[in-house]
């Protein structure tokens, strides 16, 4: 017997494939085709797709925000998800409702015969289902992972967008950022903008938009940005935008990424024109949690979902923009709650921010892929030896540990996994623990 609501679907799509990631478009591509010719599954809105190791999840919801403040109905897809399966397809800024995500759910599995299916495959048919039920203007489609192999890729996008290109997830998409940019580089089409964020970009990237034909534009080359007191300025292929306010989103990467999405909606300006009212609107309103989100109140509660030595680099980086704001005198403890997954680089996270943290509480992750907390401390032991370190069952458990011995000019910083800053999130929106 089929579920009957979301909870019921999530379990059940969870199990229907031995394999949580496996990756290929035959088996979407075949679903994607049954749902066109059942029930009319369509998508002739102008779709941008975006990839990339870090900034995904920044630049979907800034296009959202600006797209929204200049009157467009818009769809958005984009994965993990913090606190509920909901985050992860909305239409205007909304996440949808339970009801209509399980309707979705169905209709894949009424389409897939017995095409066995992923959950981030069914996840993604299910948002086309929505977003083609919705009147939308455009969409923003996330790619979960690599590009070329990712189920996103069997929708056509007019605009390909790739943020950056790091080490992660390497078993499948490769060991170098040569093998990673190739794999990447595959939600580009020919003679359709192809915009990307990175500053280094692989050559294997450049040779295989070349070779398509795709319209390149390169960040630093094409398009870019100025830092200016208070404001910044955007230049582009097409033009030019100044007094621009600094993005909601905290964080040195945040410019660049709003310079990428301004390059993607210059290449679309025909389809989807962008008044500069709606451009300031959608940068002061974008909001995305977990991506050096600061709660408020003391001490600074900083959530990150960084799970790779490049996010690192660049929470380092926030991480020492704050501390340069405040007096010496007052610069308190940096105190870690940090847990990842065990296929994850752990040392080179660590290494990185090994200037960065005073204390760390390392937890457990409850997940099959979570790392336990006594491996993850020996991480950082050998990496960090004069570093206090401390055990916990969980991220919660960590961060209240961490509460308890956090002075008000300290800062908690919680990182490492979505599943950690998830956990964490939790407990605060279930009151039980401070914040």
């Amino acid at each position: 017997m089929l579920p009957t609501d979301l909870a019921g679907w999530l379990a059940y799509v969870e199990r229907q494939h031995p394999q949580a990631i496996a990756l290929g478009l035959e088996r979407v591509a075949r679903v994607r085709d049954v749902l066109r010719e059942r029930s009319g599954l369509a998508l002739p809105m102008p779709i941008f797709i975006v990839g990339g190791t870090n900034g995904k999840g920044s630049t979907c919801a800034m296009l959202e925000a600006i797209l929204g403040a200049a009157g467009f109905a818009v769809g958005c897809y984009t994965s993990p998800h913090l606190l509920r399966y909901n985050e992860r397809v909305r239409v205007n800024g909304r996440p949808v409702d339970d009801a209509r995500l399980a309707e979705a759910f169905a209709k894949v599995e009424a389409a897939r015969g017995d095409t066995p299916l992923t959950y981030f495959e069914f996840g993604t048919l299910a948002a086309a289902v929505i977003f083609a039920e919705s009147a939308l203007d455009a969409l923003a489609l996330e790619v979960g992972m690599g590009g070329r192999l990712d189920a996103v890729n069997v929708f056509e996008p007019d605009c390909a967008i790739v943020t950056s290109v790091g080490l992660d997830h390497m078993e499948y998409l490769g060991d170098t950022r040569e093998k990673i940019g190739w794999e990447k580089a595959h939600i580009f089409r020919p003679g359709k903008p192809a915009i990307c964020g990175d500053p280094e970009p692989p050559a294997s990237m450049l040779d295989h938009a070349a070779q398509i034909g795709a319209d390149l534009q390169l960040i630093g080359r094409d398009f870019g940005f100025e830092a200016q007191d208070g404001q910044w300025q955007y230049r582009g292929v097409n033009a030019r935008r100044s007094g621009l306010p600094y993005p909601a989103l905290r964080g040195a990467r945040q410019l660049a990424n709003a310079s990428v999405v301004l390059a993607a909606l210059d290449a679309l300006r025909e389809r989807l024109p962008i008044s500069a009212q709606a451009v300031r609107e959608g940068l002061l309103a974008v909001a995305l949690p977990g991506r050096f989100q600061v709660l408020p109140g003391r001490p600074m509660v900083i959530l990150d979902v960084a799970h790779n030595p490049q996010a690192a680099e660049v929470l380092a980086e926030n991480l020492d923009r704050v501390d340069n704001s405040v007096d010496s005198h007052s610069r308190g403890r940096t105190i870690a709650v940090f847990g990842m997954l065990a296929d994850k680089d752990i040392a080179g996270v660590v290494d990185v921010l090994r200037g960065s943290v005073d204390r760390w509480h390392v937890a457990t992750l409850g997940s099959m892929r979570g790392a336990r907390a006594d491996a993850v401390a020996a991480i950082v032991a050998r990496e960090q030896p004069w570093a206090e370190i401390l055990r916990f069952e969980s991220p919660r458990a960590a961060y209240s540990a961490a509460r308890a011995v956090a002075g008000l000019d300290d800062k908690i910083l919680i990182f490492g996994s979505f599943l950690t800053v998830a956990d964490v999130l939790s407990a605060i929106v279930e009151g039980k623990a401070d914040h």
